[in-house]
C-alpha cells in the first residue's frame, strides 16, 4: 500500500494532498513547483515561468498575479510578502531575454521528478494582475499531473480551486502511526541477550528481524539465503510533514484545526466556494459534493443532484463490488503464481526424468551395436574358419596326390633304365595305364583354389550412420498451427530421359512459408495403369532406373508435413527410348574381366571361363543387340545370351539355372541353360565374327544369329522376368559389343541339328 501514498512529483508520502481534475493526487507544495504561467501572446510556447518586465515588480501587478497559484492565504497567499515570494521563486527559474524590448522570453525548462512539460493554458480572467499589465498581453495559469500529463487551468482562485483529499491525508496520517509503531518494536528475532537489540535488517522472503551479529550467524549471504532480499527495518517518519499544521482536515480555512492530534475527531468538510456552508449534496453532473448555496446561486443551480448520504453508500457498494472484482483477479494471480512454481519444479523433474531417458536409449542403441558386432564377428570367423578347412583339405589332398605321382615318376623312371625289354613289356601295359589314370586325377580345376583369400562380406553402415546423424526428438505438438504444404512446380527443364531411366526434378513455389518435411513421386506402370510410389524423401531430384524401354510414363509428385499431404502436381509425361543403348558393366563383371573402349570391348585374363553382364535390364519389348569377335585363338567355347543379376560368373555362361546362353566353337553351336546342352548346329566363330542377340519378350522367345544368319531354331521359350545380357569368355577370345540396332526381320530357316 505505501506506493499508493506517495507522491508521484518528490517520491515521499502525500502531505496536504490535492484532488486534480483527472482523479490523480499530488502534495500541494509539489503542486506550486509545476504550475506555472504561459503569455497569451506565446500560447504557441510551453511556457513555464512568468516575465521578469516592470509589470512583475512588487507593488504593481504582482500582487495578485502569483498569489493566485497559492491555495490560500495562509499557504502563501494574498499578502504582498507572500507575492512577492512566489515571484522570487519564479524568477530564479526564469530565463530573460535582453533583446525584447520590454517583452520576457521564455524557455520550456521547468520540470517535475518525473519528467511532467507543461503546456499552455487559457488566459487569466479579466481584472487579475496578470490582466492589468498591458505591456504583457495578459497571462495564464496551468497545471500538468506528472501521472497522465493532461493538462489543468486555474482559475482566479489558484490552487484552492483544487479539493483537498482528506481520506488519503487521513490514511497518511494512519499509516505513518503504524510505522512508528512499528518502529518502535522492530528488535532483533532471534537475539538471547536481554532486552533484544534493534534490528539492523529485515529479510522479505523470511519475514525476520536480524541485528547485525544475528544476521551474519543465522543468515548468510550464501547458500540457499543468496537471493534472499534483505531490507532495513521500518524506521519513524522523521518531522512532521511539511505544511500539515497550516490546513484543518477539512481543508476550508487558515489554522482552524490543524493542530489536532492524528486520532481525534475531524471537523465536517465546508465547501471550497463558500467556506460557512458544509457539503451537504452530491452533483451528479460535475461528480462532485455541494452546499445548499452552490444550488441556490453557484454554478451548479441547474444541474442533477442527489442526497450526500445516498450517494456515499451508493459509490461505497460501487467500490466493494469492484473491490471484489479485483480480489478474485488477485486470488487468480495467487492461484496463476502457485502454478508457476508448480511448473519450475515440474520442468526441472522432467529435465532430469528426459535426460535420464535419453541415456537410456542411447545406451540401449550401443548395447545393440555391440550384440550386432558380436553377430557379424561370429560370422566373419566361421567364414575364416571354412576358408581354412577347403584350403587345408584341398593341401592335404593334392599333398598326397603329389606323393603318389611323385613316386609312380620315381618307378617309371627306374622301370625305364632297365634293358631287359621282355620284363620291360610285361609290366608296361599296366604301367602305361597307371600313368594315364594318375595323369586324369588331375582333372581341369584340380590346381585351382576352391576358395579365394578375400571375403566377400561387405557391411553397409551407411543407411545407419544416416540415421544416427538425423537421430532427434519427434515434435507431438506444434506450437504454431501449420498448414499443409503448396502443390510443387515440376522443374520441366531439368526432366529428362535415358535410355530406359527417367530423372525427375520439383521445387516449391516461391513465398511458401508452410514448412516441407518430404516429399512423395508417384509413376504410373508405362501402360496407362495406377500410380505407385517410386520415392519418399527430402530431395527434389530423383532418378527412376529399371524402366521399359519404348514405353510413356507419367509422374507426379506432392509435399508431406506433420500437418498432413499435399495436392499433387501436375503430370508430366516421359518416353522412355525406343532402342536400348548399354556397355558391360564394369561393377557386377568378375575380376579377371578386363574392359576397355569405354566398356565396350571385353577380354579375359584366365584361362577359365569368366561372366560379364550387360548395363541394361529388360522385362519387356524386343532387343537386340550384337557382340563382333576381335580375337579368336586355340579354338574356344565362348558363350553368348541373357542372364538374371545372381548368374554365377566364375564358370561358363548357361551351367546354372540363372543363364540361358549360345556356346559357340570354330565348327558348332550348342544351346545351354541348367548346364543341358541341346541343339547342336553347325556353323562356328572365327575372328571377325558377329554374333547376334534377339530377345523378343513380347513373345516371350530367345534368339540367336551368326554374322546376319539365325542359327538353328528359337534357342529358348516361355522366358519371363529381368534380364540382362551376358558373355562368358576366356583368355583367348575378345568381343565387342555394339547396341541401339535394328530389330532383324530376314530370318534364315534354322539348320538341321547334325548327328
Amino acid at each position: 500500500m505505501e506506493e499508493e501514498l506517495k507522491c508521484p512529483v518528490c517520491g515521499s508520502l502525500f502531505r496536504e494532498p490535492i484532488i486534480l481534475p483527472c482523479s490523480h493526487n499530488v502534495c500541494l507544495p509539489c503542486a506550486r513547483t509545476i504550475a506555472v504561467q504561459t503569455p497569451e501572446t506565446e500560447q504557441h510556447l510551453p511556457a513555464l515561468l512568468h516575465p521578469r518586465g516592470p509589470a512583475a515588480a512588487p507593488g504593481a501587478g504582482a500582487t495578485a498575479g502569483p498569489a493566485s497559484l497559492d491555495y490560500d492565504c495562509g499557504a502563501g497567499g494574498g499578502g504582498g510578502a507572500g507575492a512577492g515570494g512566489g515571484v522570487d521563486h519564479a524568477d530564479k527559474l526564469s530565463l530573460h531575454s535582453e533583446t525584447d524590448s520590454g517583452y520576457g522570453s521564455y524557455t520550456p525548462s521547468l520540470k517535475s521528478p518525473n519528467g511532467v512539460r507543461v503546456l499552455p493554458l487559457v488566459p487569466p480572467p479579466p481584472g487579475s494582475a496578470a490582466a492589468a499589465a498591458p505591456r504583457l498581453g495578459g497571462t495564464s495559469s496551468s497545471l500538468t499531473c506528472p501521472q497522465c500529463h493532461r493538462s489543468a487551468s486555474l482559475d482566479h482562485r489558484g490552487l484552492r480551486g483544487f479539493q483537498r483529499n482528506r481520506l488519503l491525508e487521513a490514511i497518511v496520517q494512519r499509516y505513518q502511526q503504524s510505522r512508528a509503531a512499528a518502529s518502535a518494536a522492530a528488535k532483533c528475532q532471534l537475539c538471547d541477550r536481554t532486552p533484544p537489540e534493534p534490528a539492523a535488517v529485515l529479510c522479505e522472503q523470511c519475514e525476520v528481524l536480524y541485528c547485525a551479529a544475528c544476521q551474519v550467524k543465522c543468515h548468510p549471504s550464501r547458500g540457499p539465503f543468496a537471493k534472499h532480499r534483505l531490507v532495513p527495518p521500518p524506521s519513524p517518519q522523521q518531522g512532521a510533514p511539511s505544511g500539515a499544521a497550516g490546513a484543518s482536515a477539512g481543508g476550508g480555512g487558515g489554522g482552524a484545526g490543524g493542530g489536532k492530534a492524528p486520532g481525534a475527531a475531524r471537523k465536517p468538510p465546508t465547501c471550497a466556494d463558500h467556506e460557512l456552508e458544509n457539503y451537504s449534496m452530491y452533483c451528479v453532473t460535475c461528480r462532485t459534493p455541494v452546499c445548499y448555496q452552490c444550488l441556490e446561486e453557484g454554478k451548479h443551480a441547474k444541474h442533477e443532484v442527489k442526497a450526500l448520504g445516498a450517494m456515499w453508500k451508493q459509490h461505497k457498494a460501487q467500490l466493494s463490488q469492484a473491490l471484489n472484482g479485483i480480489s478474485d483477479k488477485a486470488k487468480e494471480a495467487k492461484e496463476f503464481l502457485v502454478q508457476l512454481k508448480n511448473i519450475l519444479q515440474q520442468i526441472q523433474e522432467n529435465g532430469l526424468d528426459y535426460e535420464a531417458c535419453l541415456v537410456a536409449q542411447c545406451d540401449a542403441l550401443v548395447d545393440a551395436l555391440t550384440r550386432q558386432k558380436a553377430k557379424l564377428l561370429t560370422k566373419v570367423t566361421k567364414e575364416r574358419e571354412h576358408k581354412l578347412k577347403v584350403v587345408w583339405d584341398q593341401i592335404n589332398h593334392c599333398t598326397l596326390k603329389l606323393r603318389q605321382s611323385t613316386g609312380l615318376m620315381e618307378y617309371c623312371l627306374e622301370v625305364i633304365k632297365e634293358n631287359d625289354p621282355s620284363g620291360f613289356l610285361q609290366i608296361s601295359d599296366a604301367l602305361i595305364k597307371r600313368v594315364q589314370v594318375s595323369q586324369e586325377q588331375w582333372v581341369k580345376g584340380a590346381l585351382e583354389p576352391k576358395v579365394s583369400a578375400e571375403f566377400d562380406l561387405t557391411l553397409d553402415s551407411d543407411p545407419l550412420l544416416q540415421s544416427i546423424h538425423q537421430l532427434d526428438f519427434i515434435q507431438m505438438k506444434c506450437r504454431v498451427p501449420v498448414s499443409v504444404p503448396p502443390v510443387p512446380l515440376l522443374q520441366l527443364e531439368k526432366c529428362c530421359t535415358r535410355n530406359n531411366s527417367v530423372t525427375l526434378a520439383w521445387r516449391m513455389p516461391p513465398f511458401s512459408h508452410n514448412p516441407v518435411e518430404g516429399y512423395i513421386l508417384e509413376l504410373d506402370d508405362g501402360d496407362g495403369g495406377q500410380f505407385r510410389e517410386v520415392y519418399v524423401g527430402k530431395e527434389t531430384l530423383c532418378t527412376i532406373d529399371g524402366l521399359h524401354f519404348n514405353s510413356t510414363y507419367n509422374a507426379r509428385v506432392k509435399a508431406f508435413n506433420s500437418s498432413g499431404v499435399g495436392p499433387y502436381s501436375k503430370t508430366v509425361v516421359l518416353q522412355t527410348s525406343d532402342v536400348a543403348w548399354f556397355t558391360f558393366d564394369p561393377s557386377s563383371a568378375h575380376r579377371d574381366i578386363v574392359l576397355s573402349n569405354d566398356n565396350q570391348t571385353a577380354t579375359c585374363s584366365s584361362y577359365d571361363d569368366r561372366v560379364v553382364l550387360g548395363t541394361a535390364a529388360f522385362s519387356k519389348g524386343v532387343h537386340y543387340w550384337e557382340l563382333h569377335v576381335d580375337r579368336y585363338d586355340n579354338h574356344p567355347d565362348p558363350a553368348f545370351g541373357i542372364a538374371r543379376i545372381n548368374v554365377v560368373k566364375d564358370m561358363m555362361l548357361g551351367k546354372d539355372d540363372k543363364a540361358w546362353a549360345m556356346y559357340v566353337d570354330n565348327n558348332r553351336s550348342w544351346f545351354m541353360h541348367c548346364n543341358s546342352h541341346t541343339n547342336r548346329t553347325e556353323g562356328g566363330v572365327s575372328k571377325g565374327a558377329t554374333v547376334g542377340v534377339l530377345l523378343d519378350l513380347n513373345k516371350h522367345t530367345l534368339t540367336f544369329y551368326i554374322n546376319g544368319q539365325q542359327q538353328g531354331p528359337p534357342a529358348f521359350e516361355n522366358v519371363e522376368g529381368v534380364f540382362m545380357p551376358a558373355l562368358s569368355l576366356n583368355r583367348n577370345v575378345q568381343v565387342t559389343l555394339h547396341t541401339g540396332l535394328e530389330i532383324p526381320h530376314t530370318v534364315r530357316p534354322p539348320k538341321l541339328p547334325s548327328n
